[in-house]
């Protein structure tokens, strides 16, 4: 099983960079990625003038896709749009043993992310079975070194983080940070992506998206958008 994991595309605007569109582009193309997932900010501020150019730009990647909103995305009732386009904010996508459930984790007008207890029945419901269990959503749980004052995890972290690790989730993708990191708690990676296309780059950071393959072992690729590099952020010889 091959995931791209993208995230925090933030189109339109200034710091949208078309080369670097058009390299992930390719390098999707050249990876062939059974699944693509998108873990929020594809928009810069939910209007739907924004979410036509952002679908347009999303529509060029062939294949199955899920898509969770972020932060920016939830702005301006655009949470409303996300549904009219995608149809839920909780996408679940299911192929043999591998399981991915996505999770709105945004609130309208505030960057703070939260599931909320009304949720949490998601995860106990589609993390029972599976060989890999995959959680997507836009905010981190655990803090991301190097991005500042921590102020926009999410609130019911603990909880969320606590479901996660008792229903044996191996891998959880998120962004919204703009750089990426990945932690290993447990059995569970923790894994965020930077920002795809934007210039709304940490420090000297570049743009990037994970390539995940996933069968008995693990490996996590980090892509450079900007000149294809790739390193190898993970990779072990079995999967919890």
């Amino acid at each position: 099983m091959r995931i791209a994991h993208i995230s925090d595309l933030h189109l339109p605007g200034k710091n949208f960079v078309e080369a670097w569109g058009n390299n992930l582009m390719k390098k999707l193309d050249e990876e062939s990625p059974d699944v693509v997932v998108i873990t929020g900010d594809i928009t810069n501020d939910g209007y739907i003038h924004e979410y036509d150019i952002a679908m347009e730009f999303i529509s060029q990647i062939e294949g199955e896709k899920l898509v969770v909103p972020g932060n920016h995305d939830a702005r301006n009732k655009g949470y409303e749009i996300f549904e009219e386009v995608f149809g839920t904010r909780y996408p679940l996508y299911r192929k043999g043993d591998v399981v991915i459930l996505g999770m709105d984790s945004s609130e309208p007008d505030i960057d703070e992310g939260h599931i909320g207890r009304e949720n949490y029945h998601r995860i106990e419901e589609n993390m029972r079975e599976g060989a890999i269990k995959i959680i997507a959503l836009h905010h981190h749980i655990i803090p991301i070194p190097g991005t500042g004052r921590e102020r926009n995890i999410l609130i019911d972290a603990g909880d969320i983080l606590h479901l996660c690790i008792k229903n044996g989730v191996n891998v959880i993708l998120s962004g919204h940070k703009h750089l990426p990191w990945v932690w290993k708690l447990e059995n569970t990676y923790f894994v965020t992506a930077g920002t795809a296309c934007s210039r709304r780059l940490k420090g000297k950071s570049y743009p990037s998206f994970n390539m995940l393959d996933m069968d008995d072992t693990l490996e996590i690729r980090e892509i450079n958008v900007e000149d294809l590099s790739e390193r190898k952020v993970v990779h072990q010889g079995a999967i919890p």
